[in-house]
């Protein structure tokens, strides 16, 4: 493995940062004091040109290398999850009910790695764009920062991105061209008819009936309105409705999650779901409204900037750490709005055994780290050389 000797010999540096980050655990678009410690961190580092403030607490610092040349952006995301930690470590969350679940206090520590690096070589052309990010976790910090205008205002060209993923061996790299993660959109059905006591039925219009239906209509969209050998979950996840045993209910509620990577079938399922809303409604005698939230869009690898990407990974971590033909998931990622504007690719860096993402048990391996840095690091230098 080619870990860069001057990152390798600051490592212990890069766990000290991110088990900090890790400590103080942040969310959505409120990662304040984590910006102000990276801001701190890129002033030592001798980085002058520091935006902050965006997308409510992100931060985007420039690095110049050595005569005109492009931008290349490279993003690492902050934010945390509400969930209570079970990892047992010394520098566990102090923030109860908040912990770092999804290696973002790692993604922040590598993209600090790898500008320290560049911050002290500068052995690039043109200038990178360290994207530090909120709210990846839902809210949608990379379409905020997108629409506050960061392509645009810091020239950006490319973009890349890394994530960590338990479960495969440390050190390794996967990746795909085209989708990689898929959009998600969230459904909200609300059903009203006429409650009463449970017996007298007739006197009623039950919102349970129609409910029950509408959720077995729903599952007829993947089974019989898609292609099968095409990707697309439709879930229901919530059914919320009634108070006790003898009372039908006046009112019902069905939500779920909608994944997809093609707009055709996206499109096909928000007309399917209207459908079937009205139609069961219709059936049952009830009123009922459907609400559809649009999502993160597909996260889709432009094709040249992963084989780009992929051959980076490569120098790195050996020819046979690095997988480029990745299934696709159903799984969502905010970095796709980025992706939207310019092209780029996003990949998985290997963590070990380790418990899985989202678990209150999961916590970033360190020794990871200078791969990562490694990666981001060698990719500036091979995408804009001096000379």
């Amino acid at each position: 493995m080619a870990v860069i000797n001057r990152i390798a010999g600051f490592a212990d540096e890069m766990a000290e940062w991110r088990q900090h980050i890790h400590a103080h655990p942040e969310l959505g678009f409120d990662c304040h004091e984590t910006a102000a410690f990276v801001v701190e961190k890129l002033r030592q580092f001798g980085i002058t040109e520091i935006a902050t403030g965006i997308a409510t607490s992100g931060v985007v610092a420039m690095i110049e290398g050595q005569g005109d040349g492009p931008v290349i952006g490279l993003r690492a995301d902050m934010d945390a999850l509400p969930i209570a930690e079970q990892t047992g470590v010394d520098y566990a969350s102090k923030n109860p009910g908040v912990m770092h679940a999804c290696g973002h206090d790692g993604h922040t520590a590598m993209l600090l790695g790898a500008a320290k690096y560049l911050a002290e070589t500068r052995n690039f052309k043109g200038r990178v764009a360290l994207i530090f990010q909120p709210a990846e976790e839902g809210p949608g910090g990379g379409r905020v920062m997108v629409e506050e205008g960061i392509i645009e205002r810091f020239g950006i060209e490319k973009v890349y991105a890394l994530h960590t993923l338990p479960g495969h061996e440390a050190g390794s790299f996967s990746t795909t061209p085209g989708p990689i993660m898929a959009a998600v959109d969230t459904f909200h059905i609300d059903i009203k008819g006429v409650g009463g006591h449970g017996a007298y039925p007739h006197e009623c219009r039950d919102p349970v009936v129609a409910t029950v239906g509408m959720v077995q209509a729903i599952q007829t969209i993947v089974s019989r309105n898609h292609y099968a050998l095409d990707d697309l979950v439709l879930s229901v996840t919530q059914i919320h409705t009634g108070t006790a045993e003898n009372i039908v209910p006046e009112a019902a509620y069905i939500n779920g999650t909608i994944r997809t990577f093609d707009p055709a079938v996206q499109g096909m399922v928000h007309r399917r779901l209207q459908e079937i809303v009205d139609g069961q409604a219709a059936s049952f005698d009830v009123a009922a409204s459907l609400r559809i939230d649009r999502g993160y869009p597909a996260t889709v690898n432009e094709a040249n900037c992963t084989e780009f990407a992929a051959g980076v990974a490569r120098e790195v971590a050996g020819e046979a750490q690095v997988e480029t033909d990745r299934p696709r998931e159903m799984g969502a990622e905010d970095f796709s709005y980025l992706l939207e504007k310019r092209p780029g690719a996003y990949l998985f860096l290997g963590q070990g055994e380790a418990a899985g993402l989202h678990h209150p048990g999961f916590n970033f391996n360190d020794e990871v780290a200078p791969v990562g840095a490694s990666f981001f690091a060698r990719l500036v230098e091979r995408a804009q050389p001096v000379g």
